[in-house]
């Protein structure tokens, strides 16, 4: 079983689907004879993915499409949008899931800011704009999934700027789901994506070689898969080090930094640590 969007000769419409998170998801969404389009910045990253990704498909010619997009412009969703409803008459699946990292603390880079808000938050955004009003006119079951991080849930210091945006989706996507419910004979949902530690781009330019603690791509596509079949909204992968129930925990406690009255981010605060790890191993 699983989400109903999900099926042979439908079609899904990936951003950021050259590498990681959106090219396994295109390949795993090829293999069920769906039709894909690809979507990515780097136009000799996005004709290696199309390969990949016919290599595996099952929809026959024209199957597996791409365009190069810019997410931090909104004409050029516009524009893969109609590329994508040209060739497939439709779109079951769209996966906001282009994403960069790099804008620095909160008083810095004030250039680097931008970069990330535009695509990460933005992008998100302008996807979501550009497509929800005619997936909701298909009446057909429909799926948007967001790309989010935990690093919007618990915002550890080090990249604020990633943090926000991160945080941002989460509500955007969060506030698109009750709309989605609340609007009559409407049969698309929302999900948020939230992977755990990643092997992906952003983490191959710092280790040229894959961690114990991290999954692969594929394996936050499957635990995604899993999680729409069970009609998740929230998909919280774990990893190799970090379980659900460890993901709970945390997030609960940085919560509770506002129901206790307790300094922002105590979980790395000196004077918190004892008691976290109190808390965490509970």
């Amino acid at each position: 079983m699983t989400h109903p969007a999900i099926a042979s000769g439908r079609a899904a419409v990936i951003t950021g689907g050259a590498s990681g998170i959106g090219l396994a998801a295109a390949q795993k969404y090829a293999g069920l004879g769906m039709k894909v389009c690809l979507a990515d910045i780097n136009a000799d990253e996005l004709a290696n993915a199309v390969e990949a990704v016919t290599a595996v498909s099952k929809a026959g010619d024209g199957g597996v499409i791409s365009r190069v997009t810019d997410v931090s412009k909104i004409e050029e969703l516009e524009a893969l949008k109609s590329m994508a409803y040209d060739a497939f008459g439709e779109v079951a699946v769209l996966m906001n899931n282009a994403g960069t990292g790099g804008g620095g603390q909160a008083h810095e880079n004030y250039d680097k800011w931008q970069r990330v808000l535009n695509v990460n938050l933005w992008g998100v955004i302008n996807g979501v704009q550009t497509f929800t009003k005619d997936m909701i006119a298909q009446g057909t079951p429909c799926a948007i999934i967001n790309t989010g991080s935990k690093q919007g849930i618990t915002c550890p210091p080090g990249d604020t700027a990633y943090n926000v945006t991160k945080a941002g989706i989460k509500v955007l996507t969060e506030g698109l789901q009750h709309t989605l419910r609340e609007t009559e004979v409407c049969k698309v949902t929302a999900h948020l994506l939230v992977p755990g530690f990643t092997y992906t781009g952003m983490i191959k330019a710092f280790l040229p070689e894959k961690p114990d603690g991290a999954w692969t791509p594929e394996q936050v596509v499957d635990y995604m898969f899993d999680a729409l079949a069970r009609g998740d909204f929230y998909i919280i992968c774990p990893d190799n080090d970090v379980t659900r129930e460890m993901d709970n925990k945390r997030m609960t406690w940085t919560m509770q930094d506002i129901v206790e009255n307790r300094p922002p981010l105590s979980r790395w605060h000196p004077d918190y640590q004892e008691a976290f790890k109190k808390f965490s191993e509970s």
